[in-house]
């Protein structure tokens, strides 16, 4: 068993124990999060983290590996929810659908990739920044513009088949206490499939590909000079994690049954990524597993616990207008600062090197 987890990871474990009780907590929490969390916010929560872990795998392959600066990662995740959403508007409900529109986004997403990355990564760094910033706030605005086609502002409904849907019961009852529908097996659907293309992401990081990439981040004319075509292997990556960011972007359609500008496209989702990265720790993919969680979980739970804290401090000045719920926003920046602060090389730097 050992010998085949270290095949199927490449050799690329967590390399400190306390990361790898983290890791494991994690997965055995999001395996088993219909059961160990009733209630749908709970489940939300858990599918979310699930969609962000490996959308932010796929953008730390190409910044923390392929030390490519990127604004254009929401636009291939909203390309894969929108080739699922007007499937399913023109097919209908079925598998078949799904399938054709997730291939269908990934292509395109693949496409314009290719495309941006052939004319643009021969630039300064800074320069495919802001070309890559400027290709995805046309792509939004063009979005929300045809509203014929995509919904505009308002979006699109998704009608995916009857078994992902809470009216679809395979089994009569309860199983630990859970009633088993078509939510939890389209939470499962899009827990496997996710798990899948993380694990494919860490397989490519540990390859021979993946370590030319960090040459090419550490010294790109050190590795032109040795005999690899740089250009080649930074477009390749582009496409990759293009690819992986809109097969995210469909099962996030597929959980969320809609689509929209501001929940696959908005440039709020892009800094979040950025965060998830910085916080789980650049170049190292496992990163994105911490990153995810930690800033899923704020965003899903701050909120309340600062609420129960206003209310167990209400007899204290000050403290409880700090606390207040509404001020949500500046304690999560806080918490970013803090962490980059204690943790410059990410959580997963700082454990490792630690370890």
């Amino acid at each position: 068993m050992g010998i085949l987890s270290m095949d199927i990871l490449s050799g690329d474990g967590p390399r400190s124990r306390v990361l790898a009780v983290i890791l494991v907590a994690i997965l055995v929490a999001l395996a088993f999060a219909p059961f160990l969390f009733p209630g749908s916010r709970a489940l939300e929560t858990a599918a979310r983290i699930c969609i962000f872990i490996v959308l932010v795998a796929s953008y730390d392959l190409l910044l923390g590996y392929g030390g490519i600066v990127s604004f254009a990662h929401t636009m291939f995740f909203g390309l894969g929810a929108y080739g699922v959403a007007l499937a399913t508007v023109h097919l209908g409900r079925g598998w078949d659908a799904l399938v054709i529109g997730t291939l269908a986004g990934t292509v395109l997403a693949v496409v314009v990739a290719f495309v941006i990355a052939l004319f643009s990564l021969r630039v300064r760094a800074i320069f495919f920044a802001m070309i890559t910033l400027a290709v995805a706030s046309a792509v939004a605005v063009l979005v929300s513009q045809l509203s014929w086609l995509t919904g505009g502002e308002d979006g699109m409904n998704l009608t995916i088949p009857r078994e992902l849907t809470p009216a679809f019961k395979p089994i009569d009852g309860k199983v630990f206490g859970t009633t088993i529908n078509g939510r939890v097996l389209n939470y499962y659907l899009v827990f496997l499939s996710c798990l899948a293309l993380f694990l494919i992401l860490l397989r490519v990081v540990n390859s021979p590909f993946g370590r030319v990439l960090l040459a090419i981040r550490e010294n790109a004319f050190r590795a032109e000079a040795i005999g690899y075509k740089v250009v080649l292997y930074r477009t390749a990556a582009t496409c990759l994690s293009a690819a992986v960011a809109a097969l995210a972007g469909a099962l996030y359609a597929i959980w969320l049954r809609y689509v929209g500008p501001g929940t696959t496209l908005s440039m709020e989702i892009m800094i979040d990524i950025l965060l998830m990265v910085v916080i789980g720790g650049m170049g190292t993919i496992w990163g994105a597993v911490i990153g995810a969680t930690l800033f899923t979980l704020a965003q899903s739970y701050l909120q309340d616990l600062m609420s129960k804290a206003a209310e167990a401090t209400a007899g204290l000045p000050l403290i409880p207008d700090l606390l207040n719920p509404d001020r949500w926003l500046l304690w999560l920046g806080v918490l970013f600062i803090l962490s980059v602060y204690f943790f410059p090389s990410g959580i997963v730097g700082r454990l490792r090197a630690r370890g």
